[in-house]
């Protein structure tokens, strides 16, 4: 899927040893920080914890959690947390990103605001919905919001031309 090119170990002891090389990201590693950025979550009010962790195509991974708030709209999902470091930090090219929870039961899924943001940013790279025992589900970002809107289509003809002046 997407252009990701990082190595598919199977292992925890190899996934975690090629984490931190400085030439490879493997999948496992990048699921692993994602895990690592849940702990860090602030969600007193869901008590439900997500990290991501992003992997841009420099190779750096850039990795956020979720941080709510008394005020429900004002809380930031994990996803957006993370994207929104590494464009702070000059990235805005991305491989893929893991999504960690603490649902046994089913892959954690993005909601529809952060698969918009992330569709921001292309529509082929790799989304890798994660359950705490590592296992995942491969996707990508066309995959999971599909006839999408993005930044192409605010270059679209239009029919009618408004004026922004007062």
């Amino acid at each position: 899927m997407g252009d990701l090119k990082i190595a598919m170990l199977h292992g925890k002891d190899q996934g975690l040893q090629l984490l931190h090389h400085p030439d490879r990201v493997t999948v496992e590693g990048l699921i692993h920080q994602s895990l690592e950025a849940k702990e860090f979550a602030y969600c007193p009010y869901s008590n439900f914890r997500v990290g991501a962790a992003l992997l841009a195509h420099d190779d750096r991974v850039f990795t956020g959690c979720n941080v709510e708030n008394a005020c429900n709209n004002l809380g930031v999902c994990a996803e957006r947390n993370a994207i929104a470091k590494a464009v702070s930090e000059g990235c805005r090219s991305f491989k893929a990103i893991a999504i960690a929870s603490d649902l046994h039961d089913q892959f954690i899924s993005p909601c529809g605001g952060c698969r918009q943001f992330m569709r921001e940013f292309g529509a082929r790279w790799d989304v890798y919905l994660t359950k705490p025992d590592g296992s995942y589900k491969e996707m990508n970002v066309s995959e999971l919001l599909p006839v999408s809107f993005g930044p192409e289509d605010m270059s679209m003809k239009k029919v009618v031309k408004i004026s922004n002046e007062y």
